[in-house]
């Protein structure tokens, strides 16, 4: 006779062409968060995604308003005893542009090949809508196994600039065992994995101001700054030539990687010269004496992630642009604080910046510290368990290059760990043109949520807190 368990995911799964249009439905409400101009599209992403709450039978459905964008909170708590966990997602997605680059509209979801495309399938409406879908299958066969508290923001591609505010002012609302977290993708696509750490990050917009209007480059070239120029001059002292970033007081607390972490990566499948091919690079790059995954996981990075000055469109202009701007960020490691790190970073542009132009700093909200969640954590050694269950292969932990600022707010305000387990992957091109969601993974997290619902029942989490200490 079939278990619970199994006959929930069988209904979960028989419910996938449902699933699979209501991720369409949402994606296709454009829920921009940075852009103003979407502000009445993220009001409907909130109805969307609370009147859905309300026909599966969540409890507690709350619009939570915020200086920013709502956040959605919701509970159902029908299982006297069990854990509780606090699943966290968010239903705001990035900007589509360029959008000349996409094959098909970014806000009309198709399906090419396997894969459902549109913006925000992957990062994080799909993922967070499969979390819920196995929740439906649960609770429509009687409830949930588990007391489960949502919690969804419209600000993640923000920074999530408001949620800690709300966080510390709800702590005992959101209290829970741990947090699952339905955003924070796979490493691979072939190699299952759960992830239990994740870098900071603090960004910075630097503007430059040269003359009061733009020049003409004959008659004012070589006498005027040029605040193009300039800018490519500041950002090429923030690296050395081994590839280290170059500010003073970067790495202080920043401790090296030790010979167990690096052999645990080493011991990865993981072809760093095929992986690299794969994205058209020629050669690495980055802070010489490290591996790829060491400097993505394990060490504290700078970017420049964007430059703006003089004329760019069409053709040419001889012009002296008056400004320019660099979008400049930084991924953060334990010993390091997004604060302390901002101010490092501005010093140092002020003692190079020569004083023909003018200096300005922008901050970019919410900035984040880094996390890391111990490997023998009962959500994640069951998260391992059954990732190996569902794909015949064995499970691994592994770190992330990104951030994701609930995971180290909810471990400092909230005092809980933080499993990620989500179904997208690194791959599948979030933040860029044709993000895609492969169906495959749709129905794989279905049954694995599913399962892990149930088998979470099982874990007294009392016993677990006790053997820790």
């Amino acid at each position: 006779m079939a278990t619970l368990i199994e006959t929930t995911e069988a209904a979960a799964l028989a419910r996938k062409a449902e699933v699979q249009d209501r991720i369409a439905r949402f994606a296709a409400i454009p829920s921009v968060s940075t852009d103003p101009v979407y502000a009445p599209f993220m009001r409907q992403a909130v109805e969307f995604l609370t009147g859905y709450l309300r026909d599966i039978g969540f409890g507690a459905v709350t619009v939570n308003e915020t200086p920013g964008h709502p956040i959605v909170t919701a509970e159902w708590m029908g299982a006297p005893g069990a854990p509780t966990i606090l699943v966290y997602g968010h239903y705001d997605v990035q900007p589509p542009d360029p959008l000349e680059a996409w094959l098909t509209p970014p806000f009309e979801p198709a399906v090419r090949d396997g894969r459902l495309y549109g913006r925000g399938v992957s990062d994080d409406k799909g993922p967070l809508l499969v979390a819920l879908g196995a929740m439906e299958a649960w609770l429509a066969a009687g409830g949930l196994p588990v007391n489960v508290k949502l919690m969804v923001e419209g600000a993640e591609e923000m920074g999530s600039a408001h949620l800690e505010e709300f966080v510390g002012a709800n702590a005992d609302r959101l209290a829970a065992d741990f947090l699952l977290s339905a955003d924070g993708a796979m490493w691979r696509a072939d190699l299952p994995s759960v992830t239990v750490a994740s870098r900071g990050m603090c960004a910075l917009n630097v503007h430059l101001k040269g003359a009061a209007k733009d020049l003409h480059s004959g008659r004012y070239g070589g006498g005027v700054p040029n605040a193009a120029q300039v800018l490519m001059q500041l950002c090429a002292t923030l690296h050395d030539d081994q590839g280290r970033v170059a500010v003073s007081g970067f790495y202080d607390g920043v401790t090296p990687p030790d010979a167990a972490q690096r052999a645990a990566l080493a011991a990865l499948p993981f072809d760093e010269a095929a992986f690299l091919a794969g994205l058209g690079v020629k050669a690495p790059a980055g802070e010489a004496g490290y591996g790829f995954l060491e400097r993505n996981w394990l060490r504290p990075t700078l970017e420049v992630n964007g430059l703006k000055a003089g004329y760019t469109g069409t053709g040419f202009k001889t012009v002296i642009g008056a400004e320019a701007e660099a979008k400049l960020s930084c991924r953060l490691v334990p010993g390091q604080r997004p604060e302390r790190i901002l101010g490092l970073l501005k010093d140092h542009l002020r003692r190079h910046c020569p004083d023909t132009v003018a200096l300005r700093f922008e901050e970019k909200p919410g900035g984040a510290h880094p996390s890391i969640i111990a490997e023998d954590h009962p959500g994640v050694r069951l998260a391992l368990d059954i990732l190996s269950e569902t794909s015949g292969q064995t499970a691994r932990c592994v770190r992330m290059g990104a951030t994701i600022p609930i995971a180290e707010m909810a471990q400092r305000v909230l005092g809980m760990g933080t499993v990620f387990f989500s179904f997208s992957t690194a791959d599948e091109d979030y933040h860029a043109p044709n993000e895609f969601f492969r169906l495959a993974r749709m129905e794989e997290g279905l049954t694995a949520w599913t399962r892990y619902l149930g088998r979470l029942a099982e874990i007294d989490f009392g016993k677990a807190k006790e053997a820790a200490e």
